[in-house]
């Protein structure tokens, strides 16, 4: 295989998967779809229909040992709401600190059990989607250019220079990522972003009103 893709079944790391597939053919691609204890599973439902959508292989991981001493707001753990304000709202309230609904260095562990899968299976690169929005502000530290050099450089090194990570949003924001979606004719429709677990999205999370915000930037009208 050439591309193991962290998948969550959301807008970014579905692109992630459909640029992969258009590169390498589904054949050559492996999902990696983890839970961390999330309080719901509409992610990974959805990680699991798309990944049939594309006839790519799909791997599942849980790592939700790791995070249960967090009181991350995502969390089945936590007993903290998850905030329904944009995410510049609520880091007006951190000073400068991650948001509640930051994993406790969850894309550093996405990307190490990746890196260890991703040998054992042949493949040289690791796809995730991280794009700037979600580094703004360091509301999400480990989505930011920063962090994915050094964990690019990590992973290269301890593999004796056989895996790199691929980030190919990280200088762009959710609407340039749906627009390459648009272009590469991604399901949206089969994503799920809400960081609730309801029937319907609430439309008001953070993650739900960056979704909608890169829908409509490209005429998009859609169900968040």
């Amino acid at each position: 295989m050439k591309a193991l893709i962290l998948f969550s079944g959301g807008v970014d790391s579905t692109t992630c998967l459909a640029l992969a597939v258009n590169k390498y053919g589904a054949d050559e691609v492996l999902a990696l779809s983890i839970s961390y204890g999330q309080k719901h599973r509409k992610e990974l439902e959805a990680a699991k229909k798309i990944a049939e959508f594309y006839g790519v292989q799909l791997r599942q991981l849980d790592l939700e040992p790791i995070f249960r001493d967090s009181d991350c707001s995502l969390l089945s753990t936590s007993e903290s709401e998850i905030p329904k304000e944009s995410y510049s709202e609520q880091l007006l309230r951190t000073n400068g600190k991650p948001v509640s609904t930051y994993v406790p260095f969850r894309n550093g562990l996405f990307l190490s059990s990746a890196a260890s899968i991703a040998l054992s299976n042949g493949c040289s690169e690791i796809y995730y989607g991280a794009h700037s929005d979600d580094a703004a502000g360091n509301a999400y530290p480990d989505c930011s250019s920063d962090f994915n050099d050094a964990m690019n450089r990590a992973v290269y090194l301890g593999s004796g220079e056989q895996l790199k990570i691929i980030a190919p949003f990280i200088g762009l924001t959710k609407a340039d990522v749906v627009a390459k979606g648009i272009e590469l004719g991604v399901p949206y429709e089969m994503t799920w972003s809400c960081y609730e677990g309801g029937e319907t999205p609430c439309g008001k999370c953070g993650t739900c009103r960056d979704r909608l915000a890169a829908f409509a930037a490209n005429g998009l009208l859609m169900e968040s």
